[in-house]
């Protein structure tokens, strides 16, 4: 508890930047929460940030900074409120997709 406080006050930015579509560099990453190569879920000082592309793959990973680089091709970014169970958002957009 001790320690995600710590790095809560050591990340309190959060940036990220994108390379044509490419790669993508997100700072004040607290955890990744999931990763496949569709899609990563990234718990920030800030809420949930979702990624999806494709042939996605994490370049670097440094949580003790709070930075994740991720390469392949992207093709969307979202946010989800902290307040919100990242599991069952996403399970509801994509069970929007399917009925």
């Amino acid at each position: 508890m001790a320690e995600e406080r710590a790095r809560t006050h050591a990340t309190n930015r959060h940036d990220v930047v994108m390379v044509n579509r490419q790669a993508i560099e997100v700072t004040g990453v607290l955890d990744v929460e999931s990763f496949d190569s569709r899609e990563f879920i990234l718990k920030t000082g800030f809420g949930y940030l979702a990624i999806h592309g494709e042939g996605l793959h994490i370049k670097a990973l440094t949580l003790e900074k709070g930075v994740v680089s991720i390469e392949g091709t992207i093709a969307d970014l979202s946010y989800f409120d902290e307040g919100q169970s990242v599991g069952s958002k996403t399970k509801g957009l994509f069970g929007r997709f399917l009925r």
